[in-house]
């Protein structure tokens, strides 16, 4: 991913609106798209001569294609152009694109897929504000039938068609795409899904747009990349020690449930927290104790016995809710560990702590806002339903509620994604999927809490931890199972302290 920020539909359009301010010239950057697209198209397509049909709609989006098909065509590709609408009702520089093709311009219900080794779908762009039907839908739907039967690629401009730009949902049908080439900077649809998974492989290209339109536009919405957050990570210090890096702790469960509180506390070590305690119920105790060696254990049997041990400190991030069991008992622990500290101290709430919660987000609201502390949630679906009644996009839920809880959110999920409450949120593009496996969670928690403890900001803490458990999960590979997951985060420590030697000056 080689860049970070991802524009909204309406922070594209100021983007091209600024750029063409700055030069004067609008069809300059649709003859690089068209570019671009065309060294895309050849690479999928092999070597010259091969036939590619050019699918193009009535937009810009249509006008890239144009150029791209006329570039082919130059180069001794067999090309031909279906048009969905009227070719006299193209405007401006999709217009001018279609008039240098020179040729004959089909309709495109007409055109022929049968001997077509590559298909270019150009019909709508990422700014599609209705369900495709009609005549579009037809298309589309013989396009992806094609594809699927003679296992010949289609290369999507922009967006694939039918996926909406800023929420990844598919407009009542999409292009099931090979490829997908897309401008300046990726938009939130390219990665969330069901977008993520109409684009097949993904490029972006330079097409003359500056980045320093990117201050005044201001965008808010970022691709979950090192480049993000690196700079915040914490690495030891020459002159540090394990007091410094933070004590975090972990809130077991009983002795039938203690297991995911143990991932939750391992992770936070791996993540590099100086101490790690473990509150355990007494009756759990000789099994947390057990299975334990460099993880501290605390009586702890009631929120009375929670606040004693926060009464110290020295304890600045704390992570509960794996394995605590739902219900009143495990809400009365929450309160107190998100009262009012004396000393800046993080929470992670997670699983049950969240759940315990359910259909009463104003009453944790309360809580957060009363403690006044730096709060970290994170849900996967089912728990987020749960607790909130937000719609939207997985990006727009996220978004609302961090606004509403005054809390960071990590929604989880192949596309995690990660909100503040001052808008800034992170989207998850890589993360494998074998991470679906039990504890997996547990771990996350454990590591942002980690993170939290060495005083990494909220919002980065959780976005670094979230891409390096996606990490960890790559490098070991297929067979994952939670355990594993802390395992492999020395490596991944190793390759994130090479990358950020190689950024200072």
């Amino acid at each position: 991913m080689p860049s970070t920020e991802l524009l909204t539909c309406a922070e594209m359009a100021r983007a091209d609106q600024l750029a063409i301010a700055a030069s004067g010239d609008g069809f300059a950057l649709m003859a690089r798209a068209g570019a671009a697209v065309a060294d895309f198209a050849a690479e999928l397509a092999g070597a010259a001569p091969r036939n590619i049909v050019a699918l193009c709609g009535p937009g810009n989006n249509g006008g890239d294609a144009f150029v791209a098909a006329r570039m082919l065509r130059d180069r001794g590709y067999v090309v031909a152009i279906g048009l969905l609408g009227e070719f006299d009702a193209l405007k401006g520089d999709a217009a001018t694109a279609a008039s240098h093709w020179g040729e004959t311009v089909a309709p495109a219900r007409q055109i022929r897929l049968d001997d077509a080794d590559l298909v270019i779908a150009a019909l709508f762009g990422a700014g599609l504000s209705r369900d495709i039907d009609g005549d579009a839908r037809a298309l589309i739907e013989r396009l992806n039938a094609w594809s699927r039967a003679s296992k010949r690629p289609v290369l999507a401009v922009d967006l694939p068609s039918g996926v909406d730009g800023d929420t990844g949902a598919v407009r009542g049908v999409a292009v099931q795409a090979s490829a997908t080439q897309t401008f300046f900077r990726f938009k939130p649809g390219h990665l969330l899904l069901p977008g993520r998974a109409h684009c097949g492989e993904q490029r972006l290209a330079d097409i003359g747009i500056s980045e320093s339109v990117l201050p005044e536009i201001a965008p808010k919405a970022f691709a979950n990349a090192p480049d993000l957050w690196l700079k915040s990570l914490p690495f030891p210090r020459l002159d540090g020690h394990k007091y410094a890096r933070g004590h975090a702790l972990a809130v077991s469960g009983p002795m039938w449930r203690t297991g995911a509180a143990r991932l939750s506390a391992r992770g936070a070590l791996r993540a590099g927290a100086g101490l790690v305690t473990l509150a355990s119920p007494r009756n759990a105790h000789a099994i947390n104790a057990s299975q334990l060696t460099a993880i501290m254990i605390a009586p702890c049997d009631e929120p009375g016995e929670l606040e004693d041990i926060l009464a110290d400190s020295r304890f600045n991030a704390v992570v509960m809710g794996p394995g605590l069991g739902v219900g009143a008992d495990t809400a009365r622990l929450v309160e107190a560990a998100l009262q009012e500290s004396d000393e800046p101290r993080s929470i992670v709430l997670d699983a049950d702590a969240l759940t315990s919660f359910a259909g009463r987000a104003d009453e944790l609201a309360r809580l957060v806002a009363s403690g006044g502390l730096d709060v970290v949630c994170t849900p996967h679906e089912g728990e987020f339903a749960r607790l909130f009644a937000h719609a939207g996009s997985k990006l727009e839920r996220a978004r609302a509620a961090a606004r509403e809880l005054g809390a960071t959110i990590v929604l989880k999920g192949a596309d995690t994604v990660v909100a503040s409450p001052d808008g800034r949120s992170s989207i998850g593009f890589d993360l494998p999927p074998w991470l679906a496996t039990a504890g997996s969670g547990d771990v996350l928690a454990g590591m942002i809490c980690g993170l939290l403890a060495q005083r990494m900001p909220p919002f980065e803490a959780a976005s670094a931890a979230v891409w390096m458990h996606g990490a960890a999960a790559r490098a070991f590979g297929p067979g994952l199972i939670a355990e594993d997951l802390a395992e492999q985060l020395p490596a991944v420590w190793r390759g994130l302290a090479s990358e950020a030697e190689s950024h200072s000056p």
